[in-house]
C-alpha cells in the first residue's frame, strides 16, 4: 500500500513583494483605491499571506508582568489572507499581473511578470 504523502504546492508569492488585494473585504473599491502593501510572512501549508496594512483584526492581549512592560488591552493586527486573493504588483506599469518562472544560460531561474498588465519586468 502507497502511502499519500502531502505535498505543500510551490507559491510564486514571496516575503517581501508588493502585492494588491483583489478580491474579499479589503478588494479595490469603486472610488479608485486598492488595498495593497508587503507581504510579511507566507504560510506554505495552509496556503496564506500576512500583508502590511491589510486585513485589520482586534487582538486581546492580557496584562502581563514582563521586562518589556506588556499593558494588554486591545490592539489591531494584520490577519491572514488566503493566497489567491492577492497578485503581485508590477513593478514598472503598477497593476496587478501574474507570475512566471524563466530559467536563465547560466541556470538560475527567474520570476518575472506575466498578463495583460505586465511589462514583463524580473522580480529577482
Amino acid at each position: 500500500m502507497a502511502e499519500d504523502k502531502k505535498v505543500s504546492p510551490k507559491f510564486r508569492i514571496r516575503r517581501d513583494d508588493f502585492v494588491v488585494v483583489t478580491t474579499g473585504k479589503d478588494k479595490p473599491r469603486k472610488d479608485g483605491r486598492r488595498s495593497e502593501g508587503r507581504v510579511l510572512a507566507v504560510d506554505r501549508g495552509k496556503g496564506r499571506v500576512l500583508v502590511e496594512g491589510v486585513n485589520y483584526r482586534k487582538h486581546h492581549t492580557r496584562v502581563r508582568q514582563t521586562q518589556h512592560g506588556n499593558e494588554g488591552g486591545i490592539e489591531d493586527r494584520e490577519g491572514w489572507i488566503d493566497i489567491s486573493n492577492v497578485a503581485i504588483v508590477d513593478p514598472q506599469t503598477k497593476k496587478p499581473a501574474r507570475v512566471g518562472i524563466k530559467v536563465k544560460d547560466d541556470g538560475s531561474r527567474v520570476r518575472y511578470t506575466v498578463g495583460k498588465n505586465a511589462s514583463g519586468a524580473e522580480l529577482d
